[in-house]
């Protein structure tokens, strides 16, 4: 399986309002495929599927078909949260399933860096893709600068620890072509830009610089599982790439997994149902808020 060339070249979006769903969607096709503009048209799609389906299956204008058109859309949030519908929506457009880590289709008893192509990961209100180009791996976070490099090794633990914490983790698969089309809406529209390998480390090396506390020990790094909310973990995990000895990835590796997941009341995802941003729940369908992922 191969990612797309791109000249060589990493594709990055950065977080803009709440629209980490889009800015995941087109770092896993690495281009500005889709705009705001498509994810609403998707998201509007989805809604009158919704209606019909419930309009046909209700057997008329009942009082839960009456009650569900009057709300808000279950796709779309007012500033731009959505749901997890809409991801799946889009990547279909490119021949692309979205599936859940734990579902029997994805699980092979461990993460196989070197046929996955691509991961989505998702807590709350907050999505990013795990991506595999020109055969190395990045983490595009949109809460970050740029790309993060994470080696085999790292992606493995990493994956390991987001799931200890609460994360739902969904792999990507299906033909990754090698150039995407972008999109053609004006460049006001699009959020991201094109570095180099290179630069991407760069950025991230200044940033941690600025930000990391001086000489934190390695134990403090990986002696805990990454919370929801642990945006610093990004950053810490990158400390880690330095080392090189063998023996210290493995007791690495040992403490992310020995460590038990915190207290939490999140459930898993599923990509068929909408998530509920109190914890990572596709499993519900309400009419609140709750039901619209980003």
């Amino acid at each position: 399986m191969e990612g797309p060339s791109n000249g060589g070249l990493l594709y990055h979006e950065s977080q803009v309002a709440k629209l980490c769903a889009l800015h995941t969607v087109n770092t896993v096709l690495q281009g500005p495929v889709f705009t705001v503009v498509d994810f609403e048209e998707l998201a509007s799609d989805l809604d009158r599927e919704e209606r019909r389906m419930l309009l046909e299956g209700g057997g008329g204008l009942t009082d839960d078909f009456l009650r569900f058109n009057s709300e808000e859309s279950h796709n779309v949030s007012m500033d731009g949260d959505f749901s997890i519908q809409v991801l799946q929506k889009a990547l279909e457009v490119w021949d692309l399933e979205v599936i859940p880590l734990g579902n029997p289709t994805a699980e092979t008893g461990h993460i196989n860096t070197d046929e996955e192509i691509a991961f989505i990961c998702h807590w709350q209100d907050h999505w990013f893709s795990i991506r595999k180009v020109n055969g190395e791996w990045y983490n595009f976070n949109s809460l970050n600068a740029a790309p993060m490099y994470l080696s085999k090794f790292h992606v493995s633990a990493y994956i390991d620890s987001l799931k200890g914490a609460g994360w739902s983790i969904f792999t990507v698969r299906g033909k990754f072509i090698e150039e995407y089309p972008t999109s053609s809406a004006d460049a006001s529209q699009c959020f991201g830009q094109w570095l180099s390998p290179e630069d991407a480390q760069r950025i991230i090396k200044s940033c941690n610089s600025i930000q990391s506390t001086p000489n934190k020990p390695v134990d403090t790094i990986v002696s805990q599982p990454p919370s929801p909310y642990d945006e610093q973990f990004d950053e810490d995990l990158n400390e880690l790439l330095e080392f090189e000895d063998e023996d210290l990835k493995a007791a690495i590796a040992n403490s992310l997994m020995d460590s038990g997941p915190p207290n939490t009341t999140a459930d898993s995802a599923s990509p068929n149902t909408k998530s509920d941003p109190a914890g990572p729940t596709t499993s519900e369908t309400g009419t609140s808020n709750d039901n619209k992922d980003q």
